[in-house]
């Protein structure tokens, strides 16, 4: 039996989990769950600051 490319061994596909946190992402979204990109953006330019933010709360 001949060995898998090296590649293969991490490019294996669940397209079933796949399928389903897609299918789970889109349910959150239309609920209106999430995270504000601006809230995002915000906590990321204050890393490093003294007044470094903490990140921010998922809705």
């Amino acid at each position: 039996m001949a060995e898998p490319a090296e590649s293969d061994l991490f490019e294996t596909e669940d397209k079933a989990a796949k399928e389903r946190a897609i299918a789970e992402a889109r349910a959150e979204i239309a609920a209106g769950k999430g995270v504000l990109w601006a809230d995002v953006k915000r906590w990321l330019q204050s890393w490093g600051k003294p007044d470094e933010l903490p990140p921010p709360a998922w809705k």
